[in-house]
């Protein structure tokens, strides 16, 4: 069984088959299958290859389980003595993506 390492939103994550991983928010439906043609290295039966910047013909498969929101970050700005204050919340993106097959 082997690992990839993919590139999905600006973040890197390394992959096997069958896991779950949270990326930025991707415009897919949920059941949906996508391939992710950012990967930056493979291993494959004890052979590791790593690419420059990508792999040539390697995709990892994965289906859409979710999409959700994650926890609310808090902004908090202040300048003191002025009476100025601000607060704000975010809650960033995320898709849940399971993944099905490693392949080139």
């Amino acid at each position: 069984m082997g690992y990839a390492v993919v590139r999905s939103g600006g973040l890197q994550f390394r992959v096997a088959e069958g896991d779950t991983i949270r990326v930025p928010r991707m415009a897919a439906d949920v059941g949906a299958t996508v391939e992710i043609a950012d990967v930056l290295a493979l291993e494959a039966s004890g052979e590791l290859t790593v690419g420059r910047p990508v792999v040539d013909g390697a995709t990892v498969t994965a289906e859409v389980v979710r999409h959700g929101l994650g926890r609310k970050v808090l902004v908090y700005k202040k300048k003191r003595r002025k009476g100025y204050q601000r607060k704000k919340g975010h809650r960033q993106g995320f898709t849940e993506l399971k993944i099905v097959r490693l392949g080139t």
